[in-house]
């Protein structure tokens, strides 16, 4: 350590995939990690690893749908921590796929916007004011190459993820002049486990066998992804702007 106050990240998500990824790598990296996510055990376990390898990690449950719960929780990292530089949002759900849009309950449009969308805006909403009183900071937002740059087999899913590239955009120009940076990550086909589900569905349509079409697949490592997520998050991005692609 150089002596300066160790940074407070926040990652949403983060009991697995991508989520639990980016929270290990920013652990590493030295930051002091809070795991919040719905999955206690899941949470508990990006946890453990952290600790495992040397690191300084807390778990909040949360679900980033109900406001109360999320002001809690940064409330909670302000009382404990004193102080707020990274906001990593990767929680979300993928809902609805291969459905026509006739065929598709307005419940699941609901509540995958409410997840992926209303949930990041949230998190955005109430981790600002306390990153902006820390001295300024980084706030990562998860959205896709899905509604970005191309389809999707979700209909619900597309679209939400195009309205978090939307909220990412304003976001940017908005609180760029209160010393934090926005980005946009966009990944590919990673391997977590809403994606191989994903390719299990698309083969049990298809009547192909789902095991079969998942060994098939070619997907990045989660650890890939989680990397560049630590990176963006890290000093050493600070030139960076906009929309980050990944595989």
């Amino acid at each position: 350590m150089d002596g300066s106050p160790q940074r407070v990240a926040v990652v949403t998500g983060a009991g697995s995939g991508i989520g639990r990824e980016t929270a290990c790598h920013l652990a590493a990296a030295g930051d002091c990690v809070v795991v919040a996510d719905r999955d206690e055990a899941g949470g508990a376990a990006t946890v453990s690893r952290i600790r495992e390898d040397g690191g300084v990690a807390d778990f909040h449950a949360l679900d980033v749908t109900d406001e109360e719960a999320v002001a809690g929780l940064f409330a909670r990292v302000r009382e404990e921590r004193g102080r707020l530089d990274v906001l990593v949002n990767c929680a979300g759900i993928l809902w609805g796929a291969y459905l026509p849009i006739e065929e598709l309950e307005t419940s699941i449009v609901e509540q995958v916007m409410d997840v992926n969308y209303l949930g990041s805006f949230l998190c955005c909403k109430h981790a600002v004011p306390l990153i902006e009183a820390s001295g300024g900071g980084v706030v990562l937002l998860l959205a896709s190459g899905a509604g970005v740059r191309g389809g999707s087999s979700s209909i619900a899913y597309a679209g939400s993820k195009g309205a978090v590239n939307g909220l990412g955009m304003v976001l940017e120009q908005r609180l760029q002049p209160r010393g934090i940076r926005v980005n946009v990550i966009c990944p590919g086909s990673v391997n977590t486990p809403m994606k191989r589900e994903n390719i299990r569905e698309a083969a049990r349509r298809a009547g192909r066998d789902p095991e079969e079409a998942l060994g098939q697949a070619r997907l990045t490592d989660t650890a890939e992804v989680g990397r560049v997520i630590a990176f963006l998050a890290s000093p050493e991005a600070a030139a960076v702007r906009g929309i980050i692609f990944t595989r």
